[in-house]
C-alpha cells in the first residue's frame, strides 16, 4: 500500500542536513537508505544495528555492490537496541526509520534516552515514520491501516506494540527540536529531522 513511499520518507531529509562524521543506523532494513546516506554523505563512519542477521547480510551486499570503495565506512552489528549499550557523546546523526514504533511507551522512552546519551550535543537526528493525521477521513483511514499492521506484525514479527507512540515528547526531553518535517500518504508518513543544541551555561 506504501510502497516507493516509506522510501521516499527514508531519504526526504537527508540532503537538508549538515555532512555527519559518525552516524548510527537502527533498524536498516535491507540497505536502501544506507546506501543513500553514502551518496550523500561519503565520507561519513557508520554504525549498522539490527538484531536480525539476514538484514545485515541483505545490507553489507547491497552496500558492495553499489558502493565498494566505501563499504569498509560501514560496521555492521548484530544486537538488539534494547540491550546493546553504545559510546556516549558518539555519533553526531542518529537514523530511526520505521523502528520506534515497534515499542510499547516504556521500552520506547529508554530507547530515546539510551540513543540521546549516545548522540553528540550537537547531534541530528532523522526519523521516518507513520503518523495519524489531526482529522476527518485521513485520521480514520490511518487508524484502521495502523491498526491492521499492528495486527500482522505482532503475528508475524512478534513485536509487542500495539498502538502508535509518538516519540516526540521523549526527545524533546532529551533536548532535541524538530527542524523539518515532510509528510507523504495524505498525512500518513512523516520524515523529520531533529536537532540538539548545545546548553548555553
Amino acid at each position: 500500500a506504501f510502497g516507493s513511499q516509506l522510501q521516499r520518507g527514508r531519504v526526504a531529509c537527508l540532503e537538508e542536513i549538515a555532512a555527519p562524521r559518525r552516524a548510527l543506523i537502527v533498524g536498516e532494513g535491507n540497505g536502501r537508505f544506507l546506501c543513500e546516506l553514502l551518496r550523500v554523505h561519503p565520507t561519513v563512519e557508520v554504525d549498522c544495528l539490527d538484531a536480525s542477521k539476514r538484514m545485515l547480510q541483505l545490507t553489507r551486499e547491497r552496500v558492495e555492490q553499489t558502493w565498494p570503495d566505501r563499504a569498509a565506512h560501514v560496521r555492521f552489528l548484530r544486537d538488539d537496541i534494547t540491550s546493546w549499550i553504545p559510546l556516549e557523546n558518539h555519533y553526531d546523526l542518529i537514523v530511526t526509520h520505521f523502528v520506534l514504533d515497534c515499542f510499547r511507551e516504556p521500552e520506547l522512552r529508554l530507547i530515546v534516552q539510551k540513543l540521546a546519551g549516545a548522540a553528540t550535543q550537537t547531534g541530528t537526528w532523522l526519523l521516518a515514520d507513520f503518523r495519524v493525521p489531526s482529522g476527518g477521513f485521513a485520521r480514520l483511514r490511518a487508524r484502521v491501516w495502523l491498526a491492521l499492521m499492528y495486527g500482522f506484525f505482532r503475528v508475524t514479527a512478534r513485536i509487542e506494540a500495539n498502538e502508535l507512540i509518538d516519540p516526540a515528547p521523549f526527545m524533546q526531553s532529551q533536548g532535541f527540536t524538530l527542524a523539518m518535517q515532510h509528510q507523504f500518504k495524505g498525512g500518513m508518513l512523516k520524515s523529520e529531522s531533529w536537532r540538539r543544541k548545545m546548553r548555553q551555561d
